[in-house]
């Protein structure tokens, strides 16, 4: 717990010892050893306070920003991808209490993991200092994420930028279709997306959502280069 220990050292906060202990017990270790606790309320209680602490960040931050922008933005911000990205620099995989079956499919580096870790880690730290201690980590672990959400345009969010493109040149709404390979612990989702029943993009990546972001990608730039020629 060294890297998250030494950033709330650094911030000045303070965590119930329990707490933050709970809040790296998975589920499949609990059951595996009969105990009943485990990080998913506190996983609850943070996902919550994490959209409202930085729901108010970027409201105040980003005061030119319509509603749309700043939708966009939350949801980059605070989505599962992400998360995760700032649970491995906090180095939070080490520390979850895993069942040998997680253990056994590396499970501390699953994102879906991970990201529940970090939202029980903020549901640590808001019932042990409240929404001032809850504010200042936010601040100091996602406000360089934030920074660089904000600056990134059309690749904040490739699907709704595509669709608000195709809109704009008359194109209708795209259409995703997709599939699956691959065992439970290395899946390989691939999608297509379709504007008038021809496919503009085919993405690849370890989630749904990921495959249709990449897919959107290669569709908004096909249409974007289109319209400079």
């Amino acid at each position: 717990m060294s890297r998250l220990s030494d950033r709330l050292d650094e911030l000045g906060i303070n965590v119930d010892s329990q707490l933050m202990d709970l809040a790296f017990t998975h589920r499949s270790w609990a059951y595996e050893n009969g105990r009943g606790a485990t990080n998913e309320r506190l996983e609850f209680l943070g996902d919550a306070v994490l959209g409202a602490v930085v729901t108010e960040f970027i409201f105040h931050t980003y005061a030119d920003r319509m509603e749309g922008q700043l939708a966009r933005l939350r949801a980059a911000v605070v989505s599962g991808q992400t998360l995760a990205q700032c649970a491995r620099e906090l180095d939070l995989g080490t520390n979850l209490k895993l069942g040998k079956g997680e253990i056994a499919t590396h499970g501390d580096t699953k994102d879906s993991i991970l990201a529940d870790a970090f939202e029980a880690v903020v549901g640590a730290i808001h019932l042990s200092g409240g929404f001032p201690a809850t504010a200042v980590f936010m601040s100091s672990v996602l406000g360089p994420v934030i920074e660089d959400a904000a600056s990134r345009g059309a690749s904040l969010d490739w699907k709704s930028s595509l669709q608000e493109l195709t809109a704009a040149m008359n194109l209708g709404i795209p259409v995703y279709t997709g599939d699956a390979t691959g065992p439970d612990h290395e899946r390989v989702f691939t999608a297509e997306v379709h504007i008038h029943d021809q496919v503009l993009g085919t993405g690849t990546a370890t989630s749904r959502r990921g495959a249709e972001q990449h897919a959107a990608e290669i569709a908004y730039e096909a249409l974007t280069a289109s319209g400079q020629e």
